[in-house]
C-alpha cells in the first residue's frame, strides 16, 4: 500500500480485513486491478484522487478505495452521498486501448451487476448508461452507479478513470436520494458480505475490460442487453438542445448509444440526462 498523501493531506489507511481478505482469495483473478489498492478511511472523492494519481503515470489497475467520501460524484455533477461503512467507493485507473472506450461504462455497469448476482443471487438489471437497479422498474431500486473520467494525451486517450458506488447497507439518505435509491441488503432483507462483493466487482470489471480490449465489443453489448431488457421498450425523456426529447427506449447500438424510437423517426441518446417515465 502506498504510503503517500492524497490531495486533501489525508494518509492513506489500513485495508479493512473483510476486503483484504476478499481479494486476496480473488486475486488471481484481478489482473492488475487493486494492485495497488489504496484505501482511505475518509476522502474527498476516490475519482478525484484516482485522476490526480493516473496524471503522475501510475499503471493500470491501480485502486482507490474509501470507507466515507466526502465529496463524492456522480454524472453530471450530482453528490454521491457515500455514508461510511453502509457502501462500497472505489476508482480504478484504466489505461485502454482507443476501441475499448466508448463502451467502458456500459461494460462496467455489467460487471457490476454481475458481481451483485454472483455475491448475493440478486437479480441485478443495468439502466442505460450506468445505473445498476433491483427491484420491478429502473426508476426505484438503484443501487450502483458507475462515473467514468478520462484525461488526453493529445487527442488521444491517456486513461479512464471508472468509479464505482454501491450502496450495500441501509443507510439514512436525503429525501431526494432515498426516492430513487436503495441498498442491496435493503432490497434482499438479508445481511451481504461486503468483502466479497468489492472482490467480485474487481474481478468482474478485470473480465468485462478485458473482454472489450481484446475486440470483443459485440459480447459485452450482449450482456449489457440481457441485464438491461427491463428498460428496453420503455417510453423515456431526454434533454436535446432548446427541447425534450421522447420516445421508446429499444436497444443500444455499436458505440453504447441508446436507441430511441420518435414520432420523427429513430434517434441516438449518446449523453445527457435520460429519464425513464
Amino acid at each position: 500500500m502506498s504510503a503517500r498523501t492524497d490531495r486533501s493531506g489525508t494518509q492513506p489507511g489500513v485495508v479493512p480485513a473483510d476486503v483484504a481478505d476478499a481479494v486476496a482469495r480473488a486475486r488471481p483473478r484481478l489482473g492488475t486491478l487493486a494492485t495497488p489498492l489504496v484505501w482511505y478511511d475518509d476522502i474527498p472523492s476516490t475519482n478525484s484522487e484516482a485522476l490526480a494519481m493516473a496524471e503522475t503515470g501510475v499503471a493500470e489497475g491501480w485502486t482507490v478505495a474509501a470507507e466515507r467520501q466526502s465529496a463524492g460524484r456522480g454524472r453530471h455533477g450530482r453528490v454521491w452521498v457515500s455514508p461510511p461503512g453502509a457502501g462500497i467507493y472505489l476508482s480504478i485507473v484504466l489505461r485502454p486501448p482507443a476501441h475499448a472506450v466508448a463502451l467502458l461504462t456500459l461494460a462496467a455497469g455489467v460487471a457490476v451487476a454481475d458481481a451483485i448476482e454472483t455475491v448475493s443471487g440478486a437479480d441485478a438489471r443495468v439502466k442505460w448508461p450506468n445505473d445498476v437497479y433491483l427491484g420491478p422498474t429502473p426508476a426505484t431500486g438503484k443501487i450502483a452507479g458507475i462515473l467514468a473520467e478520462g484525461g488526453l494525451s493529445g487527442t488521444r486517450v491517456d486513461h479512464v478513470v471508472v468509479g464505482i458506488g454501491i450502496n450495500v447497507q441501509a443507510a439514512a439518505l436525503p429525501p431526494d436520494v432515498a426516492r430513487r435509491a436503495t441498498s442491496i441488503e435493503g432490497e434482499l432483507g438479508r445481511q451481504v458480505d461486503r468483502g466479497a462483493v468489492f472482490a467480485e466487482v474487481c474481478a468482474a470489471v478485470w473480465r468485462r475490460y478485458r473482454q472489450l480490449a481484446e475486440g470483443d465489443r459485440a459480447g459485452v453489448l450482449d450482456a449489457w442487453r440481457a441485464r438491461g431488457a427491463g428498460t428496453l421498450g420503455r417510453r423515456v425523456e431526454w434533454d436535446d438542445a432548446n427541447r425534450t426529447g421522447r420516445g421508446v427506449a429499444k436497444d443500444v447500438d455499436a458505440s453504447g448509444a441508446l436507441v430511441v424510437e420518435t414520432n420523427d423517426g429513430v434517434r441516438m441518446v449518446s449523453s445527457g440526462e435520460v429519464r425513464w417515465t
